[in-house]
């Protein structure tokens, strides 16, 4: 009896490993104006099932603890509902963080606003996705999926890369390839090189492009020599983070006006702030000089934060 106690203890532990996804999502549907004549509800059901889709969806070949999960907000804003039935347009915010080591902290490593999300959803109607069709057969249907998926696969992209060398690069190219056969029709937008500046397309194009290998090693001094050192060796990480914001600094003038950059830097204001706000005044002077390069929106904070 104890021996087929102890065997069903061993399977539920090997069941709850199976079952920690890598990615732990919270998704949001924002509907600000409706028509009385939709049925709130269905929204209600939307946000229901792209979480389950997130979350429960096997991404990676890994396994990961509960407390190595990557947290994410997405945030669907339904701001304009297609004159066809079922038909509707918005825009997406994804928030991921990972978390740094030996600390509670959760660093950013994506934060970001898709303007351009349109697609076509039934109530009740499963969310699915095949990385082999990614059109599916009907196209507006398919998007939506399409554009979690992509970016499911470009966080999964950071993360791995935040721990390792290029380790995201096996991710990002499957990102790519949902850009290389996403849904094409009347409304879809953000796959293709001709629909701006600061796409899907031309983030992956940033992440796989041989060119811009550099980038990587930046991602992996950010979070694993500088920030995951942190709560250790302060003044090394510190140092650390100095030199990898001065590699990024070198790759902008180099590589001037790509979107990866931006996408980089965004929502680190507080993060950098509080790194530098105890340096030495010399390391402070530079990480302001460096910054008014690479992030000139918020100059102006920094100066502040660390005058």
């Amino acid at each position: 009896m104890l021996k087929k106690l102890c065997w069903m203890l061993l399977l539920c532990c090997i069941q709850h490993i199976v079952s920690a996804q890598e990615i732990h999502a919270v998704v949001n549907v924002v509907v600000p104006k409706v028509s009385p004549a939709v049925d709130k509800k269905i929204f209600q059901t939307l946000e229901s099932d792209l979480t389950n889709f997130v979350n429960n969806r096997r991404w990676t070949n890994d396994v990961y603890q509960p407390q190595e999960r990557i947290e994410v907000v997405f945030t669907l804003r339904i701001e304009n509902l297609g004159a066809e039935a079922f038909l509707f347009k918005g825009n997406l915010a994804v928030q991921a963080a990972r978390p740094v080591y030996n600390s509670t902290y959760q660093a950013a490593i994506m934060n970001y606003s898709d303007p351009d999300v349109t697609f076509k959803y039934r109530q009740y109607q499963p969310i699915e996705f095949n990385e082999s069709r990614v059109q599916g057969t009907d196209a507006l249907i398919a998007n939506l999926p399409a554009v979690f998926a992509y970016y499911v696969y470009m966080i999964l992209g950071f993360d791995y890369d935040s721990y390792s060398p290029k380790g995201g690069e096996q991710y990002f190219r499957k990102a790519y390839n949902i850009v290389n056969n996403a849904p094409e029709g009347t409304g879809i937008a953000g796959w293709r090189i001709f629909d701006g500046s600061r796409t899907r397309y031309w983030l992956t194009e940033n992440l796989t492009n041989t060119r811009y290998n550099e980038i990587h090693d930046v991602i992996y001094g950010y979070y694993r020599l500088a920030l995951d050192n942190m709560y250790e060796k302060e003044a090394e990480a510190r140092a650390a983070m100095l030199q990898t914001l001065t590699q990024l600094q070198n790759f902008n003038r180099a590589n001037a006006n790509t979107m990866i950059i931006d996408i980089f830097m965004q929502g680190k204001v507080g993060e950098l702030s509080g790194i530098f706000k105890k340096a030495p005044p010399d390391q402070r002077a530079k990480a302001i000089e460096v910054l008014s390069t690479i992030d000139v929106v918020n100059l102006g904070k920094y100066k502040d934060a660390l005058k």
